[in-house]
């Protein structure tokens, strides 16, 4: 991996030092062309964003819709997306988090918003699935806000950020420098999106290489790489603190959006000859290796055979670490994980927007097929990143495949969790609440089935509020997905909602 630590012209795919027109060549980046299509201010360099869609979870919906509710909201006037991905599993005593849902649930009717009900998918998988189209800008109030390998510049932010979109307020920021990461060559066998996620974040995070910056992917290389790869590099972007990223798109995103039933978001991306960029990297994708990142940030990174080669003392480095930030008080050591001179781990998890895609999980079980993860010490999580993805893999036999073999307890631990929400509710719930939490339960257990997903082949996500057929930016056939989130039986089961999904 090579840094260029100063401004560099792309020219027949190779980077020249030399050039004579910086400013208009830095017009010639996709970053550029897509941050001033958004751009309010007049003043290229002095920009006022308005996002094309905004989104939030379950914990941090509820203070942004406060205090712009407090600021004088009257409807969201741009579409937002309230997902339920966060708090849905966590077990915290009384009735808080379906409080909050109750409280998403009945914004997004009052003003026209997007409700995502709890199980049904992480937040950035439902934005990529539903949301992202190539040119526009989603502003998230959760860090790893990125869908530039799909090509939309997206910007993680604070609450406070949303709140001012939903008031017609404008992002403000200073126009940002553009690195370009240029991609080349193609991975060998065993490295995956996030090996070369937490090798680029290795070598760029304690230098604040990208902070604050566009990082830019070109390059004949991605061309090698599937849609799902690119995703799992693109969301880790955010560990390296750039502000934004994007990539270009080709015929592998064009089928993605085909795929998702969405193929008019699709439309081609490339810088173009003679793009000036701030700063560059060089990735050669063959020269990654295997990578393990250790507590307590991705950027504590190390090849899995400087792992094994030097144990002792890369858990000497990782206790000193735990020093700086606990002190005495916390006496953290992982050496206790040493058998026989070799680290071991007590549990696996294969989830969430980084790990939880199709590809991700089928590459798990093509590596797990035929074998088992021993005597059942070691507990392997896996948790579909939506129920889209859920389902794709129930057709084509993963899951099946996992439990049959009961290779490594492929745990597919939304149901599990749904029994657990019901147990620590039944003591506390009077008797029609808890009839309608079982029925759910009972419910989501049937649709989790090959059988029903056959004789079901047509599905609507949940669209929740009085605005959505009247809003012209978004109607409920844009949402339409096949072999998704619910049973289109009625309208009227559509809008009975509770404040954990379907009665």
């Amino acid at each position: 991996m090579k840094l260029w630590d100063s401004g560099v012209f792309y020219k027949g795919g190779k980077f020249v030092a030399d050039g004579a027109d910086k400013v208009g060549g830095a017009k010639k980046t996709i970053a550029y062309s897509i941050l001033q299509k958004h751009n309010t201010s007049g003043d290229e360099s002095k920009l006022k964003i308005k996002f094309d869609k905004i989104t939030s979870h379950d914990i941090t919906y509820v203070g942004i819709i406060q205090t712009a509710r407090a600021s004088g909201l009257k409807k969201f006037p741009l579409p937002y997306v309230l997902t339920n991905c966060h708090n849905s599993l966590c077990a915290v005593g009384g009735t808080i988090n379906e409080d909050d849902h109750m409280f998403g649930l009945t914004c997004a009717q009052k003003y026209g918003g997007i409700y995502v009900p709890p199980h049904q998918a992480v937040i950035h998988q439902f934005a990529r699935e539903m949301l992202a189209e190539c040119g526009a800008m989603i502003l998230g109030s959760d860090s790893h806000t990125r869908y530039g390998a799909l090509g939309t510049m997206a910007v993680g932010e604070g609450g406070g950020e949303l709140a001012k979109q939903l008031l017609g307020k404008t992002y403000d920021v200073n126009y940002p420098e553009v690195v370009a990461v240029h991609l080349t060559g193609n991975v060998i066998p065993g490295v995956g999106p996030q090996d070369v996620a937490i090798a680029i974040i290795k070598e760029v995070f304690a230098s604040g290489f990208v902070k604050n910056r566009v990082m830019e992917f070109i390059g004949d290389g991605i061309k090698n790489l599937s849609a799902d790869f690119r995703i799992g590099i693109d969301v880790m972007t955010t560990e390296t603190t750039c502000l934004s990223s994007i990539w270009e798109t080709d015929e592998k995103i064009e089928e993605w959006y085909a795929t998702h039933y969405r193929p008019s978001a699709f439309k081609r991306l490339s810088a173009q000859e003679g793009a000036y960029y701030d700063k560059a990297i060089e990735i050669d994708l063959s020269e990654i290796r295997p990578m393990i990142a250790l507590p307590f940030h991705p950027s504590c990174a190390y090849t899995i055979d400087e792992v094994n080669k030097n144990l002792l003392d890369i858990l000497d480095e990782t206790e000193k670490r735990a020093k700086v930030s606990f002190g005495d008080k916390v006496n953290f050591t992982l050496k206790n994980k040493i058998i026989d001179g070799k680290f071991y781990v007590d549990q696996g998890i294969i989830a969430g927007c980084a790990g939880g895609g199709f590809e991700n999980i089928c590459a798990a079980a093509d590596i797990l097929k035929g074998k088992d993860t021993g005597n059942g010490k070691f507990v392997l999580s896996v948790y579909p990143a939506s129920m889209p993805v859920y389902m794709e893999l129930m057709k084509n036999g993963v899951l099946e495949q996992a439990t049959r073999q009961q290779t490594a307890r492929f745990r597919f631990d939304i149901q599990r969790e749904i029994f657990r929400t019901a147990k620590a509710q039944k003591s506390k719930t009077d008797n029609s609440r808890r009839s309608r939490l079982w029925t759910l339960v009972r419910l989501r257990r049937l649709r989790q089935t090959k059988d029903f997903s056959r004789q079901q082949p047509n599905s609507i996500l949940i669209l929740a509020g009085k605005n959505i057929s009247s809003t012209k930016r978004f109607t409920k056939n844009e949402y339409t997905i096949q072999k998704a989130w619910l049973t289109p039986k009625s309208k009227s089961n559509l809008d009975r909602t509770s404040k954990i999904g379907l009665r």
